[in-house]
């Protein structure tokens, strides 16, 4: 059952549902293939400059770290994919500066000099953005996680705040799998409340705290 990731190291949503993914694969075996979306670029303003014409950018540069280690083995691009989630958003470490991706390398046993030897080699950008490309243009993706699942459909999703463990992984997963039985079938969600929105806050803390950056929903200092 293989089934295409694509995510940005930078989005915690994201990373909440790779959470899930891995207790998937635990208990069902799922082969996860994981792969490269771009929010600074979907997100761009008109007349910025895109973040491979950048010396370094937040999550695209990670990504080209990603990239490099990708071409040793899918669970090495797993294993650094968990280590920076756990370092950003669980501890609030800066893994988006050059010195936190040469730290998370670091706590992986990988040489920090990789990060440099990423950036060195202009095809690690290719590489992303023919990830981001693909999403974006065969599957219609418009941001993370996006699932492209066996049978070749692409879903947003799911995005959830508390990733399920033991037999609701494994139910959440059947149901995910459940939307190609219908072709037409877009979109479902949940509204979310005053309550949700707080409960999401009090969750994303540590990130929200940690980041360098602007949102729309969350301004920056």
């Amino acid at each position: 059952m293989p089934v295409e990731v694509y995510f940005d190291p930078m989005c915690p949503w994201a990373y909440r549902t790779s959470i899930w993914l891995r207790e998937v694969r635990r208990m069902l075996g799922i082969e996860i293939d994981w792969r490269f979306f771009s929010l600074e670029e979907v997100n761009r303003e008109e007349g910025k400059k895109h973040p491979w014409e950048r010396a370094w950018s937040y999550g695209w540069s990670q990504m080209r770290v990603g990239a490099l280690l990708r071409r040793d083995g899918p669970d090495l691009v797993d294993r650094w994919y968990a280590a920076v989630g756990e370092a950003f958003f669980e501890r609030g470490e800066p893994t988006f500066t050059p010195e936190g991706a040469r730290s998370v390398l670091a706590g992986l046993g990988v040489d920090p000099a990789r990060v440099d030897e990423a950036l060195a080699d202009p095809s690690t950008g290719d590489e992303v953005l023919a990830d981001h490309r693909r999403c974006v243009e065969r599957h219609g993706g418009h941001g993370v996680p996006t699932l492209v699942l066996d049978g070749g459909v692409a879903v947003f999703g799911p995005v959830v705040l508390d990733p399920p463990g033991g037999p609701a992984a494994v139910r959440l997963w059947e149901l995910v799998e459940g939307w190609q039985e219908i072709p037409t079938l877009y979109e479902l969600r949940r509204p979310k409340t005053p309550a949700d929105r707080s409960a999401i806050e009090a969750a994303f803390a540590t990130y929200l705290d940690a980041r360098a950056w602007r949102t729309v929903e969350h301004p920056a200092p």
